[in-house]
């Protein structure tokens, strides 16, 4: 099947963006639902602006694996990606906040994303490249989902460390 590479990684930014956008506000939007809360922004800490990152990256990734079903890189790529956009938001976040020593809004919103289009640019690239072989495609599925359980997890069990702390109430997780 011919797949225009270009054209869905665009569309996959639009997703992310535009669903980590809304799960920003829908688990104050649906009364801060316990059933919403592993998949949106329960708070202001980088973790969950990672969070934001994610799901919409991961389930757009679920769709487009069948129309790339043809490729073995796949996965792989899609890993890679998601790691690298995991990274870049807390490495970004700590910073500029440590070099200006304040959290604007603005530069908040962003790196969210600046983020995301990093994350497309690279997959595009590796697609176009070819990534190399993909040893273990079902492996790097695998770690894509533990990474989904971690968030879900975290949500309710949350470590008290920096990157789970809301900068504003202080708080942890819910």
């Amino acid at each position: 099947m011919k797949y225009a590479i270009g054209l869905w990684q665009l569309w996959g930014f639009a997703v992310t963006s535009l669903g980590g956008t809304i799960l920003h506000f829908l688990y104050d939007w649906s009364g801060e639902s316990v059933l919403i809360s592993p998949f949106s922004g329960v708070n202001e800490s980088t973790w969950e602006h990672m969070k934001l990152l994610f799901w919409p990256m991961f389930i757009f990734a679920i769709v487009q694996s069948y129309f790339f079903r043809d490729r073995e890189d796949f996965w792989c790529v899609k890993l890679r990606g998601n790691l690298l956009g995991l990274a870049l938001i807390p490495v970004l976040f700590y910073t500029y906040n440590g070099v200006i020593g304040s959290s604007p809004d603005w530069i908040n919103i962003a790196i969210f994303f600046l983020s995301a289009a990093a994350v497309y640019l690279v997959e595009t690239r590796q697609f176009n490249r070819g990534a190399g072989r993909c040893r273990w495609p079902k492996a790097a599925f695998v770690l894509l989902c533990i990474i989904a359980v971690l968030f879900a997890v975290f949500t309710f069990f949350t470590p008290e460390i920096g990157i789970f702390r809301d900068p504003i109430t202080g708080t942890y997780g819910i």
